[in-house]
């Protein structure tokens, strides 16, 4: 950047509305980077999950580009022409890179060089701010100019859009209008600074600052069109929601009538087969159980696995905890959608609770006869703890006597690892009523051509019965033949040695992510 010919060292006394203006306009880019930043680690985590790994690299990566950005302030010679320009920089770079990232990703699946590439633009953009906010602050003669003051606007900035972030942005614009909206922000305040400034501006920059509003301005109108038009290229079948919550992107596809759900672009199920996985999932722990009066599901907020549980006439209480309340509300409220899990979530023996498993589970409460885990992949560190010994010993503490628990356990053709770990986890937990002070586990796996070859681990406090499966009426897919066919593995998904999972060492979120990389990376 150099200087237009009127940004001289010499500039006007200061007053206090340039001081004013200094000091607010710090406010908001300090806003406006923080989400930018938290855009590009959300997106990479909606996109390749692990979001422990991806927020470390992105913030990583961000602040270390803010360094280079300081360090290259000192080569712009006009602070006021320099900051309105990365200012106007920032509104296209950083409004255009959630829009670039998607869209590379929709047409090429192409994510590591538009994300890190607009990353370290807007990083190194960010951190020439404060250097160059400051530089103007002592250039107008700010005689109260003290840094710290630039410091503390530029951190209350960071806490606003911290806040905001998770409460107000996603899940009411979602990360492409957002990212637009706050490029739009960098170019209000290049504008109220060309404004405040405009003895110093040259006609050069109003006429970038222009253009580059008006392009904006029109890509945000036209936000949810190119939302609507990136989403169909990711997803093969019509969109008919999309949503993005505090914890979650939401996307429910149709084609006549085969649904999809997907949460953060991984497949919840298909309606062509999600009985295939449900009717495994749920029947072979409840009719273990002489007498499944209670149950407690964790997750399975779409209503899928309440409305087999239900098909149990003994059943007299459901309580499904799901962390996300706006799944569970659309699962509930929208019929075309409420048909698919029978009105499950409108049975008045189920009662949903919306809050976190780990949380809920470690309050005091009362004991089930059937607790079934029907929780995400264990794809990062915070799914993984939902996996782990300590999770169990929880749940073992709400067993009833002579209750059953089953978990969903990933792929054991896909994940192997991660799927024998989950097993060996809960062989080892322990359990004070058990005969060996162990569970007894059964591991098993279907066929569900959504996912693959997929398993399930079965543990009981004491060995299973052994009876015939005496299935409820209207199964589509388990019979007694299937299940015992269930727990034959053959040599590419038999058991392999492997460390249990644990909260201390968690060794599954990497068993996951390597079988899943081996296969399809």
């Amino acid at each position: 950047m150099t200087a237009d010919s009127g940004d001289t060292p010499d500039g006007p006394p200061s007053d206090r509305a340039a001081l004013a203006w200094l000091l607010a306009a710090t406010f908001l880019v300090a806003v406006a980077g923080l989400v930018y930043e938290l855009i590009a680690a959300t997106a990479s985590s909606y996109l390749l999950g692990d979001s422990v790994r991806q927020f470390s690299l992105v913030i990583g990566v961000f602040l270390s580009s803010m360094g280079l950005g300081a360090w290259l302030s000192r080569f712009v010679g006009a602070p006021v022409t320099g900051f309105i320009r990365a200012q106007i920089a920032l509104g296209l770079i950083g409004g255009f890179s959630a829009p670039l990232v998607f869209a590379t990703y929709a047409g090429y699946g192409v994510i590591g060089l538009p994300l890190y590439g607009a990353l370290i633009t807007i990083g190194a953009l960010s951190g020439m701010e404060i250097p160059l906010l400051a530089r103007v602050l002592e250039q107008i003669g700010a005689t109260a100019f003290r840094f710290e003051n630039v410091l503390t606007f530029d951190y209350l900035g960071a806490l606003v859009a911290s806040v905001a972030f998770p409460l107000l942005i996603v899940p009411h614009l979602g990360l492409m209008s957002a990212s637009l909206a706050f490029g739009c922000l960098n170019l209000a305040v290049a504008g109220g600074s060309l404004w405040m400034f405009r003895d110093r501006a040259g006609r050069g920059t109003w006429i970038a600052w222009g253009i580059a509003l008006a392009v904006s301005g029109a890509a945000l109108v036209q936000s949810e069109r190119m939302v609507s038009a990136l989403d169909q290229a990711l997803y093969a079948d019509d969109i008919i929601l999309a949503e993005h919550t505090p914890y979650q992107a939401i996307t429910v596809t149709r084609f006549r009538d085969r649904v999809r759900l997907f949460l953060d672009q991984s497949i919840q199920f298909d309606s062509r087969d999600e009985h295939r996985y449900h009717e495994a999932l749920i029947h072979p722990a409840m009719v273990s159980v002489a007498r499944p009066r209670s149950v407690l599901i964790l997750g399975g907020g779409d209503g899928m696995a309440a409305r087999e549980v239900l098909r149990h006439d003994q059943v007299e209480t459901v309580t499904l905890v799901d962390l996300d309340p706006r799944v569970t509300e659309l699962f509930r409220d929208r019929d075309d959608l409420a048909a698919l899990n029978g009105g499950a979530l409108r049975d008045p023996r189920v009662q949903v609770i919306n809050a976190d498993a780990w949380t809920w589970l470690s309050a005091p409460g009362p004991a089930f006869d059937v607790i079934i885990a029907d929780l995400p992949d264990p794809r990062n560190l915070a799914l993984s703890k939902l996996y782990s010994r300590e999770f169990y010993q929880l749940m073992t503490q709400r067993l009833a006597f002579g209750g059953a628990f089953v978990t969903q356990a990933g792929s054991p053709l896909f994940a192997r690892q991660a799927f024998w770990s989950i097993v060996e986890t809960l062989e080892s937990t322990p359990a004070p009523t058990a005969p060996g002070n162990v569970l007894e586990v059964t591991p098993y796996h279907v066929l569900v051509p959504s996912f693959g070859d997929w398993g399930f681990a079965l543990a009981r406090p004491d060995a299973a019965p052994d009876r015939p499966l005496a299935l409820p009426e209207g199964l589509r897919f388990l019979t007694p033949d299937a299940w015992l066919a269930a727990q034959i593995f053959d040599k590419d998904t038999d058991r392999v040695e492997v460390e249990l999972n644990s909260i201390r060492t968690h060794p599954l979120a990497a068993y996951y992510q390597q079988g899943w990389d081996y296969w399809f990376d």
